[in-house]
């Protein structure tokens, strides 16, 4: 994925689309909440993680109103809503969750991410490229920055350093960690990242033992970030995914290889 996202060349084009809704203001006192977008998840989203995005179309107004306090409000610009580092977090998170429900429904209909073409787009961002109209051309505001869903994810979430966070955050494709039907609470955070992950590693489409060819299949997020799950070899990648699915200590001297991710969309 990050060699995919690698798009220098796109930026001298200058096509950015700013996802930009009208800013909330909170009054003097009030409390951030992930109500909206947690209306959202429980109403559009079903047990698979599928969305219906062209019911989520005809009843936006719950998620473009939670926009728009995304616009008002981060634990930049206030970080005084944001106390606690989970505060912080689960803000960031259902941030990047919301975001990439808007511009799906922005560029709706699509059948991947990968149709989404910035204005302008030329021949020779195709193959490695073909991400980057989703994911750096496209900009979202959140409290008073500006930014895409790369460096999102990349330069504000990752730094957190949980790698339980890449089964959290959903990019509107089946090759995601499933979509919750509840946004994550900072009040039970740590509980729903555990329950996200424990999730990721019992999904056979992300985890898989193949023991006729000693071969331990598991998704390419691990491969892309293996730096967060603290591994240089694909075998530390193994002792990871084993606090979650404790079968794979018994394929420690298998093979790895990583499933090819599927940037099909989530939809139902």
């Amino acid at each position: 994925m990050r060699a995919a996202l690698l798009v220098a060349l796109t930026l001298a084009l200058g096509c950015v689309t700013h996802v930009e809704p009208r800013p909330w203001a909170p009054a003097p006192g009030e409390a951030f909440s992930h109500a909206l977008l947690d209306r959202v998840q429980q109403t559009h989203v079903d047990e698979r993680g599928r969305v219906d995005y062209p019911a989520l179309l005809a009843d936006r107004a719950p998620l473009d109103a939670y926009y728009r306090t995304l616009a008002a409000v981060s634990p930049r610009s206030h970080p005084g809503l944001f106390p606690e580092e989970a505060d912080q977090l689960a803000y960031w998170i259902n941030a990047y969750n919301a975001a990439v429900l808007v511009a799906v429904l922005d560029a709706w209909p699509i059948e991947s991410v990968r149709d989404v073409k910035p204005a302008g787009w030329r021949p020779f961002l195709h193959g490695r490229t073909a991400l980057a109209g989703f994911f750096m051309l496209q900009r979202v505001r959140l409290g008073d920055h500006r930014m895409n869903l790369y460096d999102l994810e990349n330069k504000v979430i990752r730094p957190y350093g949980d790698p339980r966070i890449h089964f959290a955050i959903n990019c509107a494709s089946r090759g995601c960690p499933l979509l919750p039907q509840r946004a994550f609470s900072a009040a039970n955070l740590d509980a729903e990242l555990e329950r996200e992950t424990h999730r990721f590693f019992g999904n056979p489409e992300k985890l898989r033992i193949d023991h006729e060819t000693r071969t331990v299949w598991i998704s390419s997020i691990l491969d892309w970030f293996r730096e967060d799950f603290g591994a240089e070899r694909d075998r530390d990648l193994l002792e990871y995914v084993e606090r979650y699915a404790p079968e794979v200590g018994s394929a420690r001297d298998y093979d790895v290889k990583f499933i090819e991710y599927d940037w099909s969309l989530n939809g139902r």
